[in-house]
């Protein structure tokens, strides 16, 4: 049986919480609890990069629905969200990116001081085992690995070429001193096989005797008394129980089921949680509010025979499956999403505000539409959208789910920024480099031609880029959530260390800063807002 109570309880073992139980549970003196709603990463298709396609459904996903998206044809459209250890560390494309360093100054302008570029770099470098960079901005003795791809495919090669014929410099290092540029992305990868922040901070410490992991866990209410945090009711494995908390609750569950889990607590607007019937505790308005996601736009075309389509077919797969088990080479071994670019979507923008990736392959919606022959797909993602929604309830059930709107091109900004992305995709697709290989545009088609055409496209066809954050926002203003050591306002016992916290979305992926807040936020538990001493690790 599980102990009654702990000195720290950690919700939620994603890309933040596993690096947080790793760090408090260094001290043998303290005892930490993790809980995970989904099960344990065992999967052979967890630990094969390529395997990640194949993760769709609710055994390791959340599949969570947005509510209706009024400027995308009212679709309820479908987010997903890793459940099993490491989170959606163990179900993503592994891509490793960091955003740009004005991403981190325009956090500190808001107020955060302590959140700046130099401020958090520290703790990229702590949370980096980088194979190939070891400088000012990379370790090369850190906790998750990140390396080079394996291989990259001819349409991946086209891409990087074609960026560079538009007049796109090629650059080494996404996440060094400049971000703008065409590249081969980094991946969190060891050994060919994925590196999740559940293979890089729980699996070397699972003997430690003063941590618990506990799987098939679901949070399902915080008890708060004379305003402090101090248990958590939840269910294991179909029956209830109650942990008492001895020093602190951290809530660890990403950006939906963090402010959720508040939410159904009492913790939050108390207007809105009145009126659904929940009991207010802690009136605190920006629970869920600050919710904000990158969109994507995408473009596919049909291609010669080089593309990973074909590595489904029964006799390719298992020639792949010899491949990779002899020689740790060949298609298992792949993102699917191996080249990147960032580039300005016009004179007047600073800083790259456009993302693209290359995936050799047909990917829509999701992956989840099979089509026949080969194809290549080119996603195109606007970094900074100013749209911004909300996480809240339906109801006070909590087994009903939660109420996702990412309010998807409500500001008109973002219509302006998508369209532009889409251009320059189509411009990618139609260049030189490509010529080898696309035989004709599939999705939206060469037909589509006009901007009401396009929107037509994108209101039928975007989706999540899979980067949701916000929604328990760090900062001292009227919605902040946390402060700066990541405490929840106006409480005591409780603090929130994941992607939620983020005042503003950064200007890429979000992995890699999601485990960067979990190191970072696990310093402040243990040394408040002093600066980290490098013998606490490498920096």
């Amino acid at each position: 049986m599980p102990a009654t109570h702990y000195d720290y309880v950690i919700v939620g073992a994603g890309a933040a919480g596993c690096a947080v139980a790793n760090r408090l549970s260094a001290d043998p003196s303290s005892t930490v609890l993790l809980l995970e709603a989904g099960g344990r990463d065992w999967s052979p298709l967890v630990h094969m990069p390529v395997g990640f396609t194949k993760l769709s459904g609710p055994r390791y996903n959340w599949e969570f629905s947005t509510v209706p998206q009024p400027e995308l044809n009212n679709r309820e459209m479908w987010y997903p969200q890793g459940r099993t250890l490491g989170g959606s560390t163990s179900i993503n494309a592994m891509i490793y990116i960091r955003g740009q360093k004005e991403d981190y100054q325009a956090w500190a302008e808001l107020g955060n001081k302590h959140w700046g570029y130099e401020e958090v770099l520290p703790f990229f470098r702590r949370a980096e085992a980088n194979e190939r960079l070891n400088d000012r901005y990379h370790s090369s003795v850190g906790a998750v690995n990140v390396t080079e791809q394996v291989q990259h495919n001819p349409l991946s090669k086209a891409f990087v070429r074609a960026a560079q014929e538009l007049g796109v410099p090629f650059i080494a290092d996404f996440n060094g001193a400049v971000q703008e540029g065409v590249s081969w992305y980094d991946v969190t990868q060891k050994n060919a096989r994925r590196e999740s922040t559940a293979t890089a901070y729980l699996k070397p410490i699972r003997k430690r005797r003063n941590l618990t992991v506990q799987t098939h866990a679901l949070g399902r209410k915080i008890v708060v008394e004379n305003g402090r945090a101090v248990a958590l009711e939840y269910i294991l494995k179909d029956e209830p129980v109650t942990v008492r908390v001895d020093r602190e609750l951290i809530l660890s569950g990403g950006a939906v089921n963090s402010p959720r889990l508040m939410l159904l607590s009492g913790i939050g607007p108390a207007d809105e949680l009145s009126k659904i019937g929940v009991p207010v505790v802690h009136d605190l308005p920006g629970v869920g509010k600050n919710f904000q996601d990158h969109m994507d736009v995408y473009l596919t075309a049909a291609t010669s025979p080089v593309s990973y389509n074909s590595s489904d077919r029964p006799d390719k797969a298992v020639l792949a499956g010899l491949q990779y088990i002899t020689t740790k080479t060949g298609p298992i071994t792949a993102s699917v999403c191996e080249a990147g670019m960032f580039v300005r979507s016009g004179p007047d923008v600073a800083t790259p505000d456009i993302q693209m990736h290359a995936l050799p392959a047909y990917v829509i919606d999701h992956g989840r539409m099979r089509i026949k022959g080969h194809g290549m797909t080119i996603n195109t993602c606007h970094l900074r959208p100013r749209s911004t929604g909300s996480v809240s309830l339906h109801a006070a059930n909590p087994d009903d789910p939660p109420a996702i709107d990412p309010a998807f091109l409500t500001d008109p900004y973002d219509w302006e920024k998508s369209l532009e992305g889409f251009r320059w995709g189509r411009e990618m697709m139609r260049s030189k480099a490509y010529q080898p290989f696309v035989l004709k545009e599939f999705l939206p088609s060469a037909d589509v031609k006009t901007d009401s055409e396009i929107r037509e496209y994108v209101k039928q066809w975007a989706k999540t880029d899979y980067h949701p954050v916000g929604s328990c926002k760090l900062g001292d203003d009227d919605l902040a959530v946390v402060d700066q050591e990541l405490k929840v306002r106006g409480m005591e016992g409780l603090r929130v260390i994941d992607a939620s916290i983020m005042p503003k979305l950064i200007s890429g992926n979000t992995m890699a800063t999601s485990t960067m807040i979990g190191e970072k936020g696990a310093h402040h538990v243990l040394h408040g807002l002093t600066p980290p001493d490098p013998k606490d690790g490498p920096l």
